[in-house]
Parts: C-alpha cells; sequence; structure tokens
C-alpha cells in the first residue's frame, strides 16, 4: 500500500469513527428514535389538532392534586370556577394562574340560571367576575353556565359583562360517578376543536389525567386554548360558539 493511499484509508476511518461517536453521543443508549411520520419524518405531536379540557366547580380543597396531575402531564386547562369556592380559597386561584391554566367564570352559588331572574342572574355572573379579577388581576372571559343550562337571556347577560359562553362537546360523567377508565375513554373521543367537561373535585379525575395525556398522544392531539369560533357548535336543542386552538 503506498503512503497516500494508507492516508486516505486513515482519514476515512477517522471520519467513520467521529460520525460513530457523534451518533452515541446524540442518542443516549437504551433510548429509542422519536416514531417516524409515513415518510420518514418524525411525528408531530399535535399533527390532529387541538382539544379543551376543562374543569368546574373550583376551586376546591383537592385542587392542587389535580394542578400536579396536569403539570407533569404537561397539560394546560381551562378551569370554571365559582365565585364562592375562589373567595373561600384565593390561593388555589393563584396556584392555577401560575400553573399556566386558565379561569373562567362558573357564577357564584352555581344555580340553574335560567329559573332566577334577571337582577340575581347578572349578580351571579357579574359577583365571579369581580371576584376572579381581584383575586389574579386579570380579566376572565370565558363563561360556564352551571350545568349547561342557558337560553338568550343568560347569554345576553354574559354578552354584557363581555365573556365567551363555553359549552361542551363531550361530557366525561365524572360528575356522575364514572370510573378512570370511563373517563379516559370519553376523552378519546375527542376531535379537534372539541371541548370536555370535567370537574375539579372527583377523585377518578385526577387518577384519569395520565390516561388523559396518554389517550391524545396517541391521537395527535394537544390541549389548547379555548376561543370563540362563528361556527355554530351543536349542544343538545342549543349550540355555542367556542372551540380549542393552539395556546
Amino acid at each position: 500500500m503506498t503512503s497516500s493511499v494508507a492516508r486516505s484509508v486513515r482519514a476515512v476511518l477517522v471520519t467513520v469513527a467521529a460520525m460513530v461517536t457523534t451518533m452515541a453521543v446524540a442518542t443516549p443508549a437504551g433510548a429509542s428514535p422519536a416514531p417516524a411520520g409515513p415518510h420518514g419524518q418524525q411525528s408531530r405531536p399535535c399533527r390532529n389538532g387541538y382539544v379543551g379540557l376543562t374543569f368546574d366547580d373550583g376551586p376546591s380543597p383537592t385542587a392542587p392534586d389535580l394542578l400536579r396531575a396536569l403539570q407533569r402531564e404537561g397539560l394546560r386547562a381551562t378551569m370554571f370556577n365559582q365565585g364562592n369556592n375562589a373567595l373561600a380559597r384565593p390561593e388555589l386561584v393563584r396556584a392555577e394562574r401560575r400553573a399556566k391554566m386558565w379561569v373562567g367564570n362558573h357564577t357564584f352559588t352555581h344555580p340553574n340560571l335560567p329559573q332566577l331572574e334577571e337582577a340575581q342572574r347578572f349578580q351571579e355572573i357579574a359577583s365571579t367576575q369581580w371576584v376572579l379579577r381581584d383575586i389574579t388581576h386579570h380579566e376572565p372571559t370565558l363563561f360556564r353556565p352551571p350545568y349547561g343550562a342557558t337560553d338568550e337571556a343568560v347569554r345576553a347577560d354574559a354578552d354584557r359583562i363581555g365573556l365567551l359562553e363555553v359549552l361542551w362537546t363531550v361530557d366525561s360523567e365524572d360528575w356522575n360517578g364514572a370510573s378512570v377508565d370511563q373517563i379516559v375513554a370519553r376523552a378519546a373521543t375527542l376531535a379537534d376543536g372539541g371541548i370536555i367537561l370535567m370537574h375539579d373535585w372527583p377523585p377518578n379525575t385526577v387518577q384519569a389525567i395520565p390516561g388523559i395525556a396518554q389517550v391524545l398522544r396517541d391521537g395527535g392531539l394537544c390541549a389548547g386554548k379555548i376561543v370563540y369560533t362563528p361556527v355554530a357548535v351543536p349542544f343538545g336543542s342549543t349550540s355555542f360558539h367556542a372551540h380549542a386552538v393552539k395556546p
């Protein structure tokens, strides 16, 4: 072998060794490469869109457990808080904000709004808005009527305060004693833009968070923020104008 050929061979061997070393550093032992898409590209985690995770009736004394579960899974959600609970536990409302959750209005005492007189109905919504604003120094923009009970008068009151009414496309039925598996199964039916109703107090809901995170990942969906849409979203005999989008 001539000296020039030997030098060329050594150069090739050095280059190959460097490439192997770089690959070993970039991919730790035991790690698996990211799953490839149909054309060899890595899959996009939010390829099928965004959904709204919502939790009503808080903040309850167990809200910290829910927040920890959501944060462990990297999930953001909208917390529809009652004014009386927020007033009793303002530190938990602030904890929700620190955890990068969105805080919405769920009335002060959780009444069936269409059954109230106008002045009382408006006060239920407005007083909660004042409480949440004072606690968070942030103006809530989202409103969920208790039980999903609404009508034109309720919507008019929400409009006067500048609130977007948010109902849901999937009911987890956690309020009705749904098991962890049942809650996860219902979350698996979410589609792009959809919104799921959950509550912050059932123990099964907290335990379902890892499963919910997994079915969203499997479905190529991510947790998003809730905003207005001009498209009417069906809800029983009525409709609403909210959907989930990229935060």
